[in-house]
């Protein structure tokens, strides 16, 4: 009878600590196919964080666009369909357009997370989605603009877009619409490839890296200096989920975001310098804004998101309260001279 007791405790303490010690995993989709750059950044933070976290965590990726379209992965990792997300917040800006201040950010996810932006947008999440904003992936990239045949300037250096069929999406709107005053096309990523080869649009805007991997430098020839915006790419995790994960599991996805929000600005930028060389090679002509044009340029890329965060942001319950603090934490003025 003691033999058989001691037994019994033994093997409950053997279950107990199977549990404790039970690897967890948080499935998770990206937004965009797999051959993109950016995806492919995403994917290297998903084996870092297996390796680190072997038999306490792994990320179990179920695919891109194809799994969940792009636009219906924001809700689908807020209602708990998938864990996590990795996602431009444009996506979801609708709901959470305080998204804005990291399109219009001059910084990288390195100052932001150093001085606290990074933590004001996750707090932002949590409060009115119900996410865990895990980290702001490939920043500092910016974006230019990419058309077919030579651009026209007016007698004072600023573009001409009358006629051009611009391709558009809710990133560069408010600027390419309410400033250059362009009739956009708004378009999904996945369909711009077919509109170009068609005629349907002969311009888009588009970060510095990924045109090859798109093979849109089939069909655009001319880039349009200065770049604008930057890229707001990040990882979004259920808060419920991220909240039931072991408080080990959390730091090992979490240390790797942060490191992976250093390892993907520097990546990129040499992703971006290749590709620059590899365009010029092919024969992509640059054609820059000078002096005040240039100037004016800028300010409105910037300014025109502020004033649509501003506006969407009223609509909310929260309201504007955050709306100077986010233009403190996530644009240096110093950093545009």
């Amino acid at each position: 009878m003691k033999m058989n007791l001691i037994a019994g405790l033994v093997a409950g303490s053997t279950a107990m600590a199977s549990v404790a010690y039970a690897e967890e995993t948080i499935t998770a989709v990206h937004a965009f196919p797999e051959t993109l750059i950016y995806t492919q950044s995403f994917l290297a933070f998903v084996d870092k964080v297996n390796e680190a976290g072997a038999g306490v965590v792994q990320i179990e990726v179920r695919g891109g666009p194809e799994a969940i379209g792009m636009f219906q992965q924001p809700d689908a990792v807020r209602d708990g369909i998938v864990d996590m997300v990795y996602t431009p917040g444009s996506f979801y800006g609708g709901a959470l357009p305080e998204k804005d201040a990291l399109v219009a950010s001059n910084l990288t996810a390195v100052e932001t997370r150093q001085n606290g932006g990074i933590e004001l947008i996750d707090r932002i999440h949590q409060e009115k989605m119900g996410l865990k904003y895990l980290g702001w992936f490939d920043s500092g990239v910016c974006y230019n603009l990419w058309t077919r045949d030579e651009p026209s300037f007016d007698a004072d250096g600023n573009l001409e877009v009358e006629g051009l069929k611009l391709r558009g999406n809710a990133v560069y709107n408010a600027f390419f619409a309410n400033y250059l005053g362009a009739q956009v096309i708004d378009l999904p990523t996945g369909e711009v490839y077919a509109a170009l080869q068609r005629g349907v649009v002969d311009a888009t805007g588009w970060t510095q890296i990924g045109l090859i991997d798109l093979k849109w430098n089939e069909f655009l020839n001319y880039r349009i200096e200065p770049c604008f915006f930057s890229t707001d790419l990040g990882v979004i995790v259920n808060l419920d989920r991220w909240n039931a994960l072991s408080p080990e599991a959390q730091k090992i996805v979490q240390d790797v975001a942060i490191q992976h929000e250093i390892d993907s600005v520097n990546a990129l930028r040499t992703k971006r310098d290749e590709d620059f060389a590899a365009l010029d090679a092919q024969g992509m002509k640059v054609v820059s804004l000078e002096g005040e044009a240039k100037a004016n340029y800028l300010l409105a890329a910037r300014e025109k998101n502020w004033e649509r965060m501003q506006g969407l942001m009223a609509e909310h319950p929260m309201g504007t309260a955050n709306y100077d603090r986010l233009i403190e934490l996530f644009y240096d003025p110093e950093a545009d001279k």
